[in-house]
């Protein structure tokens, strides 16, 4: 709709009146950290949070992507709405009067602005007349449908808010716009009559059939599902899309479902209305169903705002049609299943049972024990490529072969990768353990042909004779000396006792951070401690990761290389356990580096001079070049423990 300009006594109305932790929780899982709160950001794909929100400031700032910002911003982004949109939107939620710059236009607002309020409004009383004649003569045999046929409890049927839509061409549209006088049009915009297209009028577009609401994460209702109580096609028909509801952005029982998912930290999603509702009323209340859709983008992003893990669990039919469903069900999300952004488990039933007609005759913990054994996407794809086939056949296992190789080709995790190589190459090798080799080097030369032409690293003794010496570190080196300047800056943060003696071990072995990013927090942190006072006590700051992280808003662009530094997981806590070891280590680790790079750096020189024309450079080259060498093999001998079993 078009919106004019708001007063700018509106807008700051509803950022006072809009709390942030409020705004974001709808969307996000937030904890209370200290004083403030973290999640897992809903911009982009993480595993561990960096998300916070302030309370205090009302900002959010997330240290993976960047993303900063008010309420009103939050809802803007996530929505891609406008300003205007969204601050209308935060009115109404806070009860704050609209204004205009034109008071004139301030009547043609508000009637835009009802519409959804009416929508919302006509959708309830719906409900309500559906729940009500399912209590009527007319609605018995739907109510013995659900208690008979479905075994749902009356307080199954109330929690689901459960109706029937009587089987009059006129009912809902007598009711409504007769009896409680709301315009015609609403109803046609709610998705619940139709023009006739000859002699005028209405008639409701859900007759004779078992109603199920359709709610938003907040539990309004914006939709509903019918299904038939005949033999009428089709067997369930879903309201059409309108201003409120988008069926590829909507999950049913996301509304009941969301505590769950963040609760246990994992998804189900079923494919029909009645497997979620049976899921629940047997307690297993992380359920939502797809609608019968496959899964898009915006449906899974919307799920996995619940659970840390990012764990999903698809649960469909055993059969044939099941299994096409899975794949169908899997839709766009594929991609982030292959790049490992989403733990994808596929769940079969057996005997070709849908989650309702399965707990008919098991337990709720029987269905637990099959949904904790599902298996991951990838290891079912497989599992459906080699079904059926004679792998002894020569036809089926080149087909075979080819299928597990495009297969193959689309993961992007190359740990991930290499482990199902070897998981395929013993399924090729038939049980013969000999052939296991042979079949990896195949799928690996059909995967990536350029892998074959691998060269190996030039020795060290032959690097001495050669002209070809890098001064840049090498792809493990650099590995290493990132980690070990990253875990000194961690404990620099997060263990103030040890702060003065890391000072003091940089500056007695004249060390730097030789990675930018790194040397760029080292000099924050150097500024805020100066900034304390002469005295630097480095371990009176217990407020230093806040004050850097106030402190970087203003340098978003160079956060996103050091923001994980600001948090520590359970494998960095297990790390700093061992503090002073580590300290040492990580010390040790960045002067070997520099050590060998200045080694290098000499060895070039050396190996560039020509020893008649300039005897001299030559011989101070040389001298230099041994000289670090001596440092490195004395460093080598003085560590007590390795650096690389520490970091």
């Amino acid at each position: 709709m078009q919106i004019p300009r708001l007063h700018p006594d509106t807008i700051e109305e509803v950022k006072l009146r809009a709390d942030i932790v409020d705004v974001v929780s709808e969307y996000v899982v937030l904890r209370k950290r200290g004083k403030d709160f973290v999640g897992l950001c809903p911009f982009h794909d993480e595993k561990s949070p960096s998300f916070t929100v302030s309370q205090t400031k009302q900002m959010y700032y997330c240290f993976g992507c960047q993303a900063a910002g008010n309420a009103i911003k939050f809802v803007m982004e996530l929505g891609k709405r406008s300003f205007a949109d969204v601050v209308l939107d935060l009115a109404r939620r806070y009860q704050v009067p609209v204004q205009t710059l034109e008071p004139e236009q301030r009547q043609e607002l508000q009637r835009q602005l009802s519409l959804r309020e009416q929508l919302y409004e006509v959708l309830a009383s719906s409900a309500q007349f559906y729940q009500h004649a399912l209590r009527q003569s007319q609605g018995q045999q739907a109510l013995q449908y659900l208690q008979s046929n479905r075994q749902l409890k009356e307080e199954t049927i109330q929690q689901f808010g459960l109706g029937y839509a009587p089987a009059g061409w006129e009912t809902l549209y007598r009711y409504l716009v007769k009896d409680k006088h709301y315009p015609a049009q609403i109803l046609e915009k709610a998705g619940l009559i139709k023009p006739r297209k000859e002699g005028g009028g209405y008639y409701d577009v859900f007759r004779d059939r078992l109603m199920i609401p359709i709610r938003d994460v907040q539990g309004r209702v914006i939709a509903f599902g019918g299904r038939t109580l005949t033999d009428e096609q089709p067997k369930y028909l879903n309201s059409p899309e309108t201003e409120l509801f988008s069926k590829g952005k909507t999950l049913f029982a996301l509304d009941q479902a969301k505590g769950g998912i963040s609760q246990l930290d994992q998804a189900v999603v079923v494919e029909g209305y009645f497997d979620a509702i049976a899921l629940h009323a047997a307690g297993i209340n992380n359920a939502v169903a797809s609608l019968g859709t496959a899964l898009s983008l915006e449906q899974v992003r919307l799920i996995l705002r619940y659970t840390e893990s990012k764990q999903l669990v698809l649960n469909f039919d055993a059969d044939k049609a099941g299994t096409n469903a899975a794949e169908r069900a899997i839709g766009e999300i594929a991609e982030l299943a292959y790049k490992g952004e989403v733990q994808l488990k596929i769940l079969n039933l057996p005997d070709g049972k849908d989650a309702d007609e399965y707990l008919h005759s098991h337990t709720p913990e029987d269905y637990g024990e099959l949904l904790k054994n599902a298996p991951l996407w990838l290891d079912w794809q497989i599992q459906q490529i080699i079904q059926d086939r004679d792998l002894k056949q020569a036809t089926d296992f080149q087909q075979v072969t080819q299928q597990l190789v495009k297969l193959l080709k689309n993961i992007a995790n190359s740990d991930t990768r290499n482990y199902y190589v070897s998981y395929c190459a013993e399924i090729l090798s038939l049980g013969d353990t000999r052939l296991i080799p042979l079949r990896v080097e195949n799928l690996l030369t059909q995967i990536a042909p350029a892998a074959a032409a691998y060269t190996k690293p030039v020795s060290a003794k032959k690097a001495w004779g050669s002209s070809q010496v890098s001064q840049s570190p090498l792809p493990t080196e650099r590995s290493l000396l990132e980690h070990a300047e990253a875990l000194l800056l961690r404990i620099y943060l997060h263990c103030p006792e040890q702060r003065q003696a890391i000072i003091g071990e940089l500056e007695e072995r004249d060390l730097q951070f030789s990675l930018s990013h790194h040397r760029f927090l080292w000099q924050q942190i150097l500024e805020i401690s100066s900034g304390d006072g002469e005295t630097k006590d480095f371990a009176s700051q217990p407020d230093l990761i806040s004050r850097l992280q106030d402190h970087f808003l203003e340098f978003s662009s160079e956060m996103g290389l050091i923001s994980h530094l600001f948090h520590v997981s359970e494998k960095n806590q297990k790390e700093i356990l061992r503090t002073p070891q580590v300290v040492q280590a990580a010390i040790a680790c960045m002067d070997l580096v520099m050590l060998e790079k200045r080694y290098r750096h000499f060895l070039e020189l050396w190996q560039q001079t020509d020893p008649e024309a300039e005897p001299e450079r030559y011989q101070s080259y040389y001298q230099a070049f041994y000289a670090e060498k001596i440092k490195l093999q004395k460093i080598d001998r003085q560590r007590l423990f390795s650096i690389t079993d520490l970091l």
